[in-house]
């Protein structure tokens, strides 16, 4: 049955995902296309999660809500399977992600995620990339939008982290702006790369905003990623945070 239901929701993903993706790349032109198509991205995910919870019987929990600064910030994710990519669009106002290029070449739904102004880096560009996140990231942050970023650099197995990228704290020193950290177990019930997804409820936690300042960045990322490391060891049975090689970027 998990596995009827979990061909029933990916069928629906991926064609909604494609339909969505039509209004949000016809309006961008416009001069409030960007904040509806923020908007009609957000309501996709509203009926992701509806789909989610009544086929799949998988829904959320949200800690820590009240953590979320009124001013726009920098966002760190746990990064562990493709359902935190949707709900950072429910439990964070309009926000730039930072995600590999490749996915502007989708066809249909990479114009959509490009009229949503992300920013699009090279993953073997290193220096590059940093530099694009920081000027990218920097014009982002004044225009109003958040940032969400996934340090990892990528989708981690459960029980698995890598030391984060820097790109993200500099941009912090940069603005003045705050990161807020975000755990969650959503890869115990929707693995990275996999086809199931298992019932149960996903545990989100948001922490503290953290300040740069004028610390080192390494500094500022051991500190978010060890209150990240901290929460996944109580959310999920059995963590043990094993450290993977970092790939070249960030």
């Amino acid at each position: 049955m998990i596995w009827l239901r979990s061909l029933i929701y990916n069928l629906f993903m991926g064609g909604t995902a494609v339909l969505f993706s039509i209004p949000v790349a016809l309006v961008s032109p416009f001069p409030s296309g960007k904040h509806l198509g923020h908007w009609i991205a957000r309501q996709w995910v509203v009926w992701q999660f509806f789909v989610l919870k009544h086929l799949c019987r998988l829904t959320y929990e949200a800690q820590g809500l009240e953590n979320i600064p009124r001013e726009n910030a920098i966002t760190y994710w746990k990064h562990q399977s493709t359902w935190e990519t949707m709900a950072q669009l429910l439990i964070f106002p309009p926000q730039s992600w930072v995600l590999k290029r490749e996915l502007l070449w989708l066809p249909v739904i990479g114009q959509a995620i490009y009229a949503l102004e992300p920013i699009a880096i090279n993953r073997q560009a290193g220096h590059s990339a940093v530099k694009q996140v920081l000027e990218m990231g920097q014009a982002r942050l004044n225009a109003g939008l958040w940032v969400a970023i996934m340090p990892e650099g990528t989708r981690m197995p459960p029980g698995t982290t890598r030391r984060y990228g820097l790109s993200g704290a500099l941009l912090a020193q940069k603005t003045g702006r705050p990161i807020v950290p975000v755990a969650h177990n959503a890869g115990d019930f929707w693995k990275r790369n996999a086809f199931l997804k298992y019932p149960g409820t996903i545990q989100v936690r948001v922490g503290k905003p953290v300040y740069a300042n004028a610390r080192p960045p390494g500094e500022v990322n051991a500190e978010i990623q060890n209150w990240i490391e901290t929460q996944m060891k109580e959310l999920s049975p059995g963590y043990q945070g094993t450290f993977q090689p970092k790939p070249r970027l960030r």
